[in-house]
């Protein structure tokens, strides 16, 4: 399949740069796909509108204050973005560099007081080994809790450089309301899970459903673009996940309903279930962590999940890819039904990506 099947128009417009007012005050397109048809709500709306309860699978995983903003010794501005640590090496990271022509390997950069870095090694694909020095004696995830702001998208826009720039606003929004502050590994928030308030957690809970947690460490690739001419040629990227033995416990198929909250859930679960088929829930003791390089895109089947909550997600996007796997499980129909429900969605002034309106698919 051509990658061109994964085009939308969005006018500019529809692209969240704030989230809404109030976290489950945001709109809600809802899926049936036994009837074929689409309503519209509101999120807080959520339990009355499921039609029994349901064990929502959740990314806990908290957002690393990713970017940070230093000075090269010439006085110009770096911008450095952590990605994730490298095994071995005591506060040493790859990273993201601007100006990467600028931080060449042997350049330093740094913040006084707080830091100083050298560029170790460059690599092809544009990322770069960073070696830190910081005389608070602490390491650098919690440096960057002190001094990093949320590592957001580029189309949300914001000057985070700037001396006005409020980054308690986006270090509090742009993180799930349940995230484990003591899991701070996620390149960017699992975005579906920014509706949720702790009141409709416990309306939810008190009308029968529950909450579970996994952990996948959300990674940069996620959100870009497939870069081939054809979807089954594209080369999928690797996040790492955990599920605890008291999540493992709840997911078997004779025992309710399961709701994966967010694209990132869903993918742990299906990595999961297509490792181990034959996985003995009931008598799971200890956490199973693996990393996840499974790319699903129809004609697959989804067969660890009942139904979906997600975000409204990007052109080309392997996203897209999975939530129309999970719209028509076995066939290809289900990216122009995808298409379709975004053109309405479009149409209805639904708001698009990560600070944007959700879909609920039944």
């Amino acid at each position: 399949m051509n990658v061109s099947l994964l085009d939308y128009d969005l006018p500019d417009e529809r692209i969240a740069r704030y989230p809404a007012q109030k976290r489950d005050e945001s709109s809600l397109l809802v899926v049936d796909r036994k009837s074929e048809t689409v309503s519209h709500a509101k999120f807080f709306e959520l339990p009355d509108i499921l039609p029994h309860p349901f064990k929502f699978f959740r990314n806990d995983v908290s957002v690393l204050r990713a970017r940070l903003f230093a000075k090269r010794p010439s006085g110009g501005i770096a911008e450095c973005l952590l990605l994730h640590p490298e095994s071995g090496k005591p506060n040493t990271w790859t990273c993201m560099l601007k100006p990467g022509k600028r931080l060449k390997t042997g350049s330093s950069f740094g913040l006084e007081g707080e830091f100083s870095a050298k560029v170790i090694e460059k690599f092809d694909d544009g990322t770069a080994l960073v070696k830190f020095d910081i005389p608070k004696d602490e390491g650098v995830v919690s440096l960057s809790s002190r001094i990093g702001v949320a590592p957001l998208p580029p189309y949300i826009a914001r000057r985070q450089n700037d001396p006005s720039y409020d980054k308690s606003f986006d270090n509090e929004r742009y993180e799930t309301v349940y995230a484990n502050p003591q899991k701070r590994f996620a390149a960017a928030a699992p975005t579906a899970g920014l509706h949720f308030t702790k009141q409709l957690d416990e309306l939810l809970i008190s009308k029968g459903s529950e909450f579970h947690n996994l952990t996948l460490h959300v990674g940069m690739g996620t959100f870009q673009p497939m870069k081939g001419s054809t979807i089954e040629e594209h080369s999928m990227h690797s996040e790492f996940y955990s599920i605890p033995a008291n999540t493992l416990n709840a997911l078997s198929h004779s025992d309710g309903k399961k709701l994966a909250v967010g694209t990132t859930s869903l993918r742990a679960l299906e990595d999961f279930f297509r490792k181990y088929p034959d996985f003995d829930f009931s008598s799971a003791k200890s956490e199973i962590s693996e990393n996840a390089s499974l790319f699903v895109y129809p004609p697959q089947k989804i067969i660890s999940a009942d139904a979906l909550i997600t975000n409204f997600h990007l052109p080309r996007s392997t996203l897209m890819c999975l939530v129309a796997a999970f719209l028509k499980g076995g066939s290809l129909d289900g990216i122009d039904w995808l298409k379709e429900i975004y053109r309405v969605a479009i149409e209805k002034k639904y708001n698009f990506y990560s600070y944007g309106d959700a879909m609920l698919i039944l």
